[in-house]
């Protein structure tokens, strides 16, 4: 199987790679680490100015009519530099999610913003001991509204949103999504930090007013978040195994580079070996999403190397820079906190295997009947 990306993806890549570099340095990153906001507007305007902030948004909407694989291609160039913006949440989450399922009034409204920067949306996927899929939080309908009671937290970027994405189960066992302001009535917003330094909130929704986006709309939505955060995951791992190989060739121990030490280089190798089946799986899990064929399964594995691999090579890229690995003035350490909050993001290594599981028991049920 050949999973590299064709002439425009790469021209794409190339683009996001050429602005990331020269704007996402450790300098600004700490300076954007000691403020309040976290966010780089300035690489956001940017973005926006490439147009890759409406790439996998339509035509009509002022974007350029790409789709997944293209918004995957930009993610792993942000992972790279661990780059502080809410692409995923805004692009990938909530703007192909009301560019697929909205009214003319909700795509008109929201897009523009999106595509030209000026807008931040998020998406509120998860909640305290629930699955993502089957959430707690319930949605009733008032008039041409709906009220939504229940829980949510690790918003990301939620204290920056102009709207808010909510999934709410609506009855009958259908789930739903709902567009809430951050300002709406009934809605509890407690600010938080996420475990990579990201504003977060904890939202509490006691009757708050919500928009409803379409019908159905969330495992698809549920889909795009994990191919986006596998994609984020092959960019953060591939710069740490980078960035270490590099530190191990120069950092010299007894007269010698670190690297000539055959326990170093071993495990250096195993590091590399695991993000390349990690990178697999995640490009092959969204290819399935792009072509429309089923990828529920594929999406699993794919998290399930972003949990379980991927702690193993951040540890092995975090014990080969020895005192260095725990300096914060030293780069490495963002990218094992970015694969510890990539890790937990809608659910672990057990929670990824038991999705696996279940499916794989029902498919064995209709084989047998």
């Amino acid at each position: 199987m050949d999973f590299s990306f064709d002439e425009v993806q790469e021209d794409v890549r190339g683009l996001a790679a050429k602005l990331l570099e020269a704007r996402v340095t450790p300098s600004r990153l700490r300076a954007l680490e000691a403020g309040l906001d976290r966010m780089d507007r300035d690489l956001w305007a940017e973005l926006a100015a490439a147009n890759l902030l409406g790439l996998c948004l339509p035509e009509r909407d002022g974007g350029s009519g790409y789709g997944i694989m293209e918004a995957v291609v930009v993610l792993e160039e942000l992972g790279r530099v661990v780059a502080p913006v809410p692409f995923l949440e805004t692009v990938v989450l909530a703007g192909m999610t009301v560019a697929d399922l909205g009214t003319d009034e909700q795509r008109d409204r929201w897009l523009p913003g999106v595509v030209d920067g000026s807008s931040v949306l998020t998406a509120a996927l998860q909640e305290p001991r629930a699955d993502p899929l089957a959430p707690a939080t319930t949605a009733r309908r008032d008039g041409a509204s709906w009220r939504l009671e229940g829980e949510k937290v690790a918003v990301p970027w939620g204290p920056l949103a102009d709207g808010i994405l909510v999934s709410a189960s609506a009855g009958e066992g259908a789930a739903g999504l709902f567009l809430v302001a951050p300002d709406a009535s009934g809605l509890t917003a407690e600010r938080t930090e996420s475990t990579h330094r990201q504003p977060q909130l904890n939202l509490t929704l006691d009757g708050a007013v919500g928009e409803a986006v379409g019908e159905g709309g969330l495992p698809d939505l549920h889909r795009r978040a994990l191919a986006g955060l596998c994609a984020l995951a092959v960019g953060v791992f591939s710069q740490a195994v980078r960035i270490t190989a590099g530190y191990i060739s120069e950092r010299e121990q007894f007269g010698k580079p670190i690297a000539t030490f055959q326990g170093a280089t071993l495990t250096a190798a195993d590091a590399y070996i695991e993000t390349s089946g990690l990178t697999l799986a995640a490009r092959a899990a969204a290819w399935r999403l792009a072509v429309g064929r089923p990828a529920d399964d594929e999406l699993a594995i794919a998290k399930f190397w972003v949990a379980d691999a991927g702690q193993r090579i951040a540890h092995r890229c975090q014990h080969l820079h020895g005192g260095m690995g725990v300096d914060v003035d030293y780069p490495i350490h963002r990218y094992f906190l970015w694969a510890k909050e990539l890790e937990l993001t809608l659910g672990g290594a057990t929670a990824q295997l038991l999705r696996l599981g279940a499916s794989m028991a029902e498919e064995a049920m209709c084989t047998s009947t």
